[in-house]
Protein backbone atom coordinates (compact mmCIF):
# COMPACT_ATOMS: atom_id res chain seq x y z
CA UNK A 1 0.00 0.00 0.00
CA UNK A 2 1.51 3.16 -0.61
CA UNK A 3 0.32 4.94 2.00
CA UNK A 4 1.67 4.13 5.48
CA UNK A 5 1.44 6.13 8.96
CA UNK A 6 4.04 6.21 11.90
CA UNK A 7 1.44 8.06 14.58
CA UNK A 8 -2.27 8.41 15.18
CA UNK A 9 -3.62 11.53 16.21
CA UNK A 10 -7.74 13.02 16.42
CA UNK A 11 -8.64 14.99 13.70
CA UNK A 12 -10.55 17.51 16.13
CA UNK A 13 -6.15 18.26 16.93
CA UNK A 14 -6.15 18.84 13.59
CA UNK A 15 -8.65 21.55 13.49
CA UNK A 16 -7.08 23.24 16.19
CA UNK A 17 -3.79 23.33 14.76
CA UNK A 18 -4.79 24.83 11.99
CA UNK A 19 -7.58 27.70 13.82
CA UNK A 20 -4.28 28.82 15.86
CA UNK A 21 -2.13 29.23 12.86
CA UNK A 22 -4.97 31.30 11.42
CA UNK A 23 -4.81 33.14 14.50
CA UNK A 24 -1.59 34.47 13.08
CA UNK A 25 -2.13 34.44 9.31
CA UNK A 26 -5.34 36.16 9.00
CA UNK A 27 -6.82 38.82 11.50
CA UNK A 28 -10.26 38.68 10.78
CA UNK A 29 -10.16 35.06 11.89
CA UNK A 30 -12.12 34.87 15.12
CA UNK A 31 -13.62 31.93 16.78
CA UNK A 32 -16.74 31.05 19.58
CA UNK A 33 -17.14 28.14 21.18
CA UNK A 34 -19.95 26.66 22.99
CA UNK A 35 -18.58 25.61 26.50
CA UNK A 36 -16.27 22.88 24.93
CA UNK A 37 -12.94 24.84 24.38
CA UNK A 38 -10.75 21.64 25.50
CA UNK A 39 -12.78 19.22 22.93
CA UNK A 40 -12.51 21.91 20.31
CA UNK A 41 -8.81 22.30 20.48
CA UNK A 42 -9.60 26.10 20.87
CA UNK A 43 -6.96 26.78 23.79
CA UNK A 44 -3.64 27.70 20.88
CA UNK A 45 -5.66 30.23 19.23
CA UNK A 46 -7.32 31.72 22.14
CA UNK A 47 -3.46 32.24 23.78
CA UNK A 48 -2.61 33.92 20.63
CA UNK A 49 -5.61 36.15 20.09
CA UNK A 50 -8.15 36.03 23.42
CA UNK A 51 -9.35 39.00 22.13
CA UNK A 52 -10.91 37.51 19.29
CA UNK A 53 -12.03 34.48 21.19
CA UNK A 54 -16.11 34.59 22.50
CA UNK A 55 -17.61 32.03 25.20
CA UNK A 56 -21.30 31.96 24.41
CA UNK A 57 -21.78 29.16 27.12
CA UNK A 58 -24.30 26.21 26.38
CA UNK A 59 -26.19 28.34 23.92
CA UNK A 60 -25.40 26.93 20.44
CA UNK A 61 -28.16 29.46 18.71
CA UNK A 62 -27.39 32.35 19.91
CA UNK A 63 -23.40 31.32 18.84
CA UNK A 64 -24.50 31.12 15.13
CA UNK A 65 -26.27 34.18 15.38
CA UNK A 66 -23.24 36.00 16.94
CA UNK A 67 -21.18 34.27 14.16
CA UNK A 68 -23.36 35.59 11.48
CA UNK A 69 -23.10 39.17 12.95
CA UNK A 70 -19.51 39.10 13.08
CA UNK A 71 -19.09 38.83 9.46
CA UNK A 72 -21.14 41.85 8.91
CA UNK A 73 -17.97 43.35 10.00
CA UNK A 74 -15.83 41.31 7.88
CA UNK A 75 -14.82 38.80 10.65
CA UNK A 76 -14.76 35.16 9.53
CA UNK A 77 -16.12 33.39 12.06
CA UNK A 78 -15.34 29.88 13.45
CA UNK A 79 -18.18 28.50 15.61
CA UNK A 80 -17.51 25.42 16.96
CA UNK A 81 -19.22 22.85 19.29
CA UNK A 82 -20.06 19.10 18.80
CA UNK A 83 -21.33 17.85 15.63
CA UNK A 84 -24.89 17.15 17.32
CA UNK A 85 -25.60 20.52 18.07
CA UNK A 86 -23.60 22.27 15.44
CA UNK A 87 -26.56 20.87 13.33
CA UNK A 88 -29.98 19.28 14.76
CA UNK A 89 -29.92 21.71 17.86
CA UNK A 90 -29.29 24.91 15.75
CA UNK A 91 -30.69 23.99 12.63
CA UNK A 92 -33.47 27.34 11.87
CA UNK A 93 -30.55 29.46 12.80
CA UNK A 94 -28.44 27.93 10.47
CA UNK A 95 -31.16 28.24 7.77
CA UNK A 96 -32.39 31.39 8.33
CA UNK A 97 -28.72 33.39 10.14
CA UNK A 98 -26.24 32.02 7.53
CA UNK A 99 -26.86 29.55 4.65
CA UNK A 100 -30.12 32.17 3.67
CA UNK A 101 -28.31 35.02 3.97
CA UNK A 102 -24.94 33.82 2.48
CA UNK A 103 -23.02 34.61 5.83
CA UNK A 104 -19.23 33.77 5.68
CA UNK A 105 -19.24 31.61 8.61
CA UNK A 106 -17.74 28.35 9.24
CA UNK A 107 -19.14 25.40 11.30
CA UNK A 108 -17.16 23.52 13.03
CA UNK A 109 -18.37 20.24 14.02
CA UNK A 110 -16.65 18.01 16.18
CA UNK A 111 -17.34 14.41 17.87
CA UNK A 112 -19.31 13.13 14.36
CA UNK A 113 -20.18 10.03 13.94
CA UNK A 114 -20.59 6.69 15.58
CA UNK A 115 -16.61 6.99 16.30
CA UNK A 116 -17.75 9.61 19.44
CA UNK A 117 -17.73 6.19 21.37
CA UNK A 118 -18.95 5.68 25.16
CA UNK A 119 -20.85 9.09 24.79
CA UNK A 120 -23.81 7.15 22.94
CA UNK A 121 -27.01 7.93 20.70
CA UNK A 122 -27.53 11.30 22.08
CA UNK A 123 -24.27 12.63 20.81
CA UNK A 124 -23.49 10.43 17.91
CA UNK A 125 -25.30 12.28 15.29
CA UNK A 126 -25.37 10.25 11.75
CA UNK A 127 -27.66 12.86 9.97
CA UNK A 128 -25.61 16.02 10.07
CA UNK A 129 -24.19 16.11 6.72
CA UNK A 130 -27.57 15.29 5.01
CA UNK A 131 -28.86 18.43 6.96
CA UNK A 132 -26.21 20.40 6.00
CA UNK A 133 -25.65 19.35 2.36
CA UNK A 134 -29.71 20.23 1.72
CA UNK A 135 -28.71 23.64 2.58
CA UNK A 136 -28.12 25.55 -0.60
CA UNK A 137 -24.85 27.61 -0.88
CA UNK A 138 -23.27 25.30 1.92
CA UNK A 139 -20.05 23.53 1.48
CA UNK A 140 -20.14 20.42 3.14
CA UNK A 141 -16.03 19.16 4.22
CA UNK A 142 -15.20 15.76 5.85
CA UNK A 143 -11.25 15.27 6.15
CA UNK A 144 -9.64 11.90 6.38
CA UNK A 145 -7.01 12.75 9.34
CA UNK A 146 -5.06 15.06 11.54
CA UNK A 147 -3.10 16.24 8.76
CA UNK A 148 -6.16 16.90 6.13
CA UNK A 149 -8.16 18.60 9.01
CA UNK A 150 -5.58 21.22 9.19
CA UNK A 151 -5.44 21.97 5.69
CA UNK A 152 -9.65 22.01 5.37
CA UNK A 153 -9.35 24.40 8.47
CA UNK A 154 -6.82 26.58 6.70
CA UNK A 155 -8.55 26.64 3.11
CA UNK A 156 -12.17 26.81 4.78
CA UNK A 157 -10.49 30.19 6.06
CA UNK A 158 -9.82 31.64 2.71
CA UNK A 159 -13.37 30.81 0.83
CA UNK A 160 -15.99 32.81 0.89
CA UNK A 161 -19.64 31.73 2.24
CA UNK A 162 -20.82 29.28 4.35
CA UNK A 163 -18.90 26.23 5.57
CA UNK A 164 -19.86 22.89 7.38
CA UNK A 165 -16.59 21.00 8.86
CA UNK A 166 -17.17 18.12 10.18
CA UNK A 167 -14.32 16.05 12.19
CA UNK A 168 -13.72 13.93 15.30
CA UNK A 169 -12.49 12.32 18.91
CA UNK A 170 -10.29 9.29 18.17
CA UNK A 171 -6.99 9.04 17.16
CA UNK A 172 -6.82 7.75 13.84
CA UNK A 173 -3.85 6.73 11.20
CA UNK A 174 -2.32 9.98 10.02
CA UNK A 175 -1.45 9.12 6.44
CA UNK A 176 -2.01 12.12 4.21
CA UNK A 177 1.33 14.09 3.22
CA UNK A 178 1.58 17.40 5.12
CA UNK A 179 2.04 19.29 2.26
CA UNK A 180 -0.66 17.77 -0.05
CA UNK A 181 -2.86 20.37 -1.45
CA UNK A 182 -6.40 21.00 -0.48
CA UNK A 183 -8.63 22.25 -2.73
CA UNK A 184 -12.49 22.39 -2.29
CA UNK A 185 -14.59 20.35 -4.09
CA UNK A 186 -11.80 18.62 -5.64
CA UNK A 187 -11.29 14.70 -4.61
CA UNK A 188 -8.17 13.07 -4.25
CA UNK A 189 -6.96 9.77 -6.04
CA UNK A 190 -5.39 8.14 -3.62
CA UNK A 191 -4.82 4.17 -5.54
CA UNK A 192 -5.26 3.37 -9.07
CA UNK A 193 -7.16 0.05 -10.03
CA UNK A 194 -9.29 -1.64 -12.77
CA UNK A 195 -11.78 -3.88 -11.45
CA UNK A 196 -14.00 -1.01 -8.84
CA UNK A 197 -14.23 1.94 -7.50
CA UNK A 198 -14.14 2.52 -3.78
CA UNK A 199 -15.04 6.34 -2.65
CA UNK A 200 -14.75 7.16 0.78
CA UNK A 201 -15.08 10.20 2.97
CA UNK A 202 -13.69 11.10 6.53
CA UNK A 203 -13.01 8.20 8.68
CA UNK A 204 -13.87 5.31 6.02
CA UNK A 205 -10.90 6.52 3.47
CA UNK A 206 -8.19 4.70 5.94
CA UNK A 207 -10.64 1.52 6.19
CA UNK A 208 -11.16 1.80 2.21
CA UNK A 209 -7.10 1.62 2.20
CA UNK A 210 -7.01 -1.34 3.83
CA UNK A 211 -9.81 -3.04 2.29
CA UNK A 212 -7.76 -2.53 -1.23
CA UNK A 213 -4.69 -4.00 0.71
CA UNK A 214 -6.40 -7.09 1.38
CA UNK A 215 -8.43 -7.41 -1.89
CA UNK A 216 -5.37 -6.82 -3.68
CA UNK A 217 -3.78 -9.99 -2.52
CA UNK A 218 -7.31 -11.97 -4.14
CA UNK A 219 -6.46 -10.16 -7.32
CA UNK A 220 -8.81 -7.31 -7.30
CA UNK A 221 -7.62 -3.88 -7.96
CA UNK A 222 -8.87 -1.07 -6.28
CA UNK A 223 -8.87 2.24 -7.01
CA UNK A 224 -9.14 4.29 -3.97
CA UNK A 225 -10.91 7.77 -4.04
CA UNK A 226 -10.82 10.42 -1.14
CA UNK A 227 -14.23 12.31 -1.47
CA UNK A 228 -13.04 15.27 1.24
CA UNK A 229 -15.65 17.70 0.04
CA UNK A 230 -19.31 16.28 0.16
CA UNK A 231 -20.53 19.16 -1.39
CA UNK A 232 -20.12 20.34 -3.91
CA UNK A 233 -18.97 17.00 -5.17
CA UNK A 234 -15.90 16.16 -7.41
CA UNK A 235 -17.91 14.74 -10.05
CA UNK A 236 -15.40 14.33 -12.82
CA UNK A 237 -13.20 12.06 -10.68
CA UNK A 238 -15.75 9.87 -9.91
CA UNK A 239 -17.13 9.74 -13.69
CA UNK A 240 -13.60 9.29 -14.84
CA UNK A 241 -13.44 6.25 -12.39
CA UNK A 242 -16.54 4.38 -12.79
CA UNK A 243 -15.95 4.56 -16.82
CA UNK A 244 -12.78 2.58 -16.47
CA UNK A 245 -13.90 0.12 -13.39
CA UNK A 246 -18.16 -0.36 -14.08
CA UNK A 247 -18.85 -0.46 -10.31
CA UNK A 248 -18.53 1.63 -7.36
CA UNK A 249 -18.60 1.26 -3.43
CA UNK A 250 -19.31 4.39 -1.51
CA UNK A 251 -18.16 4.19 2.31
CA UNK A 252 -19.00 6.65 4.97
CA UNK A 253 -19.39 7.11 8.62
CA UNK A 254 -23.18 8.36 8.11
CA UNK A 255 -26.34 7.09 7.90
CA UNK A 256 -26.82 5.64 4.41
CA UNK A 257 -29.76 8.16 4.03
CA UNK A 258 -28.45 11.72 3.17
CA UNK A 259 -24.99 10.98 3.19
CA UNK A 260 -21.99 10.94 0.50
CA UNK A 261 -23.30 8.01 -0.61
CA UNK A 262 -27.24 9.39 -2.02
CA UNK A 263 -25.12 12.62 -3.34
CA UNK A 264 -23.12 9.94 -5.73
CA UNK A 265 -26.04 7.72 -6.84
CA UNK A 266 -28.23 10.66 -7.88
CA UNK A 267 -25.09 11.97 -9.80
CA UNK A 268 -24.62 8.71 -11.41
CA UNK A 269 -28.09 8.03 -12.28
CA UNK A 270 -27.98 11.38 -14.36
CA UNK A 271 -24.92 10.98 -15.78
CA UNK A 272 -23.51 7.52 -16.12
CA UNK A 273 -25.46 5.06 -14.46
CA UNK A 274 -23.12 2.22 -12.43
CA UNK A 275 -23.55 -0.71 -10.06
CA UNK A 276 -23.00 0.72 -6.89
CA UNK A 277 -22.95 -0.81 -2.83
CA UNK A 278 -23.07 1.43 0.26
CA UNK A 279 -21.00 1.18 3.40
CA UNK A 280 -22.56 3.38 5.79
CA UNK A 281 -24.62 2.98 9.10
CA UNK A 282 -28.26 1.58 7.82
CA UNK A 283 -31.02 4.20 9.43
CA UNK A 284 -30.47 3.57 12.84
CA UNK A 285 -29.32 5.43 15.67
CA UNK A 286 -25.66 4.59 17.67
CA UNK A 287 -24.67 3.17 20.73
CA UNK A 288 -22.17 3.52 23.35
CA UNK A 289 -19.49 1.70 23.00
CA UNK A 290 -15.58 2.16 21.65
CA UNK A 291 -14.66 3.51 18.58
CA UNK A 292 -13.53 0.29 17.01
CA UNK A 293 -16.54 -1.99 18.66
CA UNK A 294 -19.24 0.31 16.88
CA UNK A 295 -17.77 0.66 13.56
CA UNK A 296 -17.42 -2.86 13.17
CA UNK A 297 -21.10 -3.96 14.53
CA UNK A 298 -22.79 -1.13 12.22
CA UNK A 299 -20.20 -2.27 9.08
CA UNK A 300 -18.35 0.43 8.60
CA UNK A 301 -15.20 -0.85 8.69
CA UNK A 302 -12.03 -2.10 6.23
CA UNK A 303 -13.78 -6.07 6.69
CA UNK A 304 -17.64 -3.97 5.07
CA UNK A 305 -15.81 -2.46 2.32
CA UNK A 306 -14.13 -5.40 1.45
CA UNK A 307 -17.57 -7.25 1.52
CA UNK A 308 -19.25 -4.61 -0.67
CA UNK A 309 -16.36 -4.54 -3.02
CA UNK A 310 -16.73 -8.61 -3.51
CA UNK A 311 -21.04 -7.72 -3.70
CA UNK A 312 -20.66 -5.20 -6.26
CA UNK A 313 -18.44 -7.33 -8.24
CA UNK A 314 -21.25 -10.19 -8.64
CA UNK A 315 -23.95 -7.81 -9.52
Amino acid sequence: MKYTFTEKKDTRSGFGVGLAELADKNPNVVALCADLIGSLKMEKFIEKAPERFFQTGIAEANMMGMAAGLTIGGKIPFAGTFAAFATGRVYDQIRQSIAYSGKNVKIAASHAGVTLGEDGATHQILEDIGLMKMLPGMVVINPCDYNQTKAATLAAAEYEGPVYLRFGRPVVPVFIPEDMPFEIGKGILLQEGTDVTIVATGHLVWESLLAAEELAKEGISCEVINIHTIKPLDEEIILKSVKKTGCIVTAEEHNILGGLGESVAGMLARKHPTRQEFVAVNDTFGESGTPTELMKKYKIDADAVAEAVKRVMKR
